[in-house]
């Protein structure tokens, strides 16, 4: 995605579990600070400060956007309808984050269904990758992708795969015994 130097405006935002941090260039949304481990709005000011020294504020992109965010943690199905900056991602990850943010609110996809739906049916592995680089967490769903057998697998957050299972409880999704996804939630 966008190097951190296009990052023109940024705004934080204030959840029951922390705060985030939005960032945006002249473009579109170029990442997404969860608000997992930002305990004070110091701290994330301290973030956003330390990783986007050349932005100058808050625009209306990073406004709205860190609306919707607090709007989804607080429980509600937002429609992330924002423009995003995906300049320095290669094609397929393009591909990827366009299959994964058409993921509906309290649904997953497997790995493998995603490298499918983009057309790379050998891809599962490389779609995990994908979702590792993904500066745009919520955004583009990456916590609604999950192992073929409804297990949770690698999320890069702060949390890791607690905060995923977090998020998806929170949209409503059923777990197993096993702690893995109910397999009737997996498309």
């Amino acid at each position: 995605m966008s190097d951190r130097a296009a990052v023109t405006a940024w705004t934080i935002y204030e959840t029951s579990v922390g705060y985030g941090v939005l960032a945006a260039s002249g473009k579109g949304v170029v990442a997404h600070h969860l608000p997992y481990g930002t305990a004070s709005a110091g701290d994330a000011l301290e973030l956003a400060a330390t990783l986007y020294p050349q932005a100058s504020g808050e625009s209306a992109l990073t406004a709205q956007g860190a609306a919707l965010l607090q709007r989804y943690f607080a429980g509600e199905r937002v429609v992330f309808d924002l423009p995003l900056d995906l300049d320095g991602c290669t094609p397929f990850q393009k591909e990827v984050y366009r299959v994964v943010a058409s993921i509906p609110y309290g649904s997953v996809f497997s790995y493998q269904e995603v490298a499918d739906a983009c057309g790379s049916p050998r891809g599962a592995r490389a779609i995990g990758g994908a979702m590792a680089r993904n500066l745009l967490p919520i955004i583009i769903p990456c916590h609604r992708v999950v192992g073929a057998s409804g297990v949770m697998t690698g999320f890069t957050a702060p949390g890791g795969t607690d905060s995923k299972r977090g998020l998806l409880l929170m949209e409503g999704v059923n777990f197993d015994a096993e702690g893995g996804v109910a397999r009737a939630k997996i498309r």
